[in-house]
């Protein structure tokens, strides 16, 4: 029986995030980013990444509404969810580490709609990690929709 869950962890501001290794396909620097205009704000532009075209999000946009300052650190998250892939900017994609299912609190926050993408919380000895589902994060998303069309019609041409 699987006791432990594999994640990623992030950080976006001074905060700790998670995504279950699962959904995540690569860890890349930051680089060839093209704009797009006219696309949400959390929108930084797309992507090639081994190939694909990957629409690139910035989180900190998303969670904390300010663009996310690039660094050394600066990484992009490949994660494939349901709908489509897509790169995820975050200040630090810092380890990746096992959390025993009795370290994983439910959250009473994911009834909020806003927030509907925080799946549980990571109680460990030092920190608290929020484990964030990627698919529910894009459902949520306003714009997702027009953001994957455009990406379907991009991947055929």
């Amino acid at each position: 029986m699987l006791t432990t869950t594999k994640v990623v962890v992030f950080q976006v501001g001074k905060e700790e995030y998670a995504i279950t290794i699962e959904h995540v396909i690569s860890i890349e620097k930051v680089e060839g980013i093209t704009p797009i205009p006219h696309l949400p704000v959390y929108v930084k532009g797309i992507v090639k990444v081994r190939g694909e075209l990957l629409p690139v999000l910035d989180f900190e946009e998303i969670l904390y509404h300010r663009t996310i300052q690039y660094n050394d650190q600066t990484r992009m998250i490949v994660v494939k969810t349901d709908e489509l892939s897509i790169g995820v900017l975050v200040n630090d994609a810092k380890e990746i580490i096992d959390i025993e299912k009795e370290q994983l609190k439910q959250l009473g926050l994911v009834a909020f709609n806003k927030t509907s993408y925080f799946s549980s919380i990571a109680n460990l000895d030092s920190r608290l990690i929020t484990i964030i589902d990627p698919s529910k994060l894009v459902q949520s998303l306003e714009g997702i929709k027009e953001i994957q069309q455009y990406m379907k019609s991009h991947q055929e041409e």
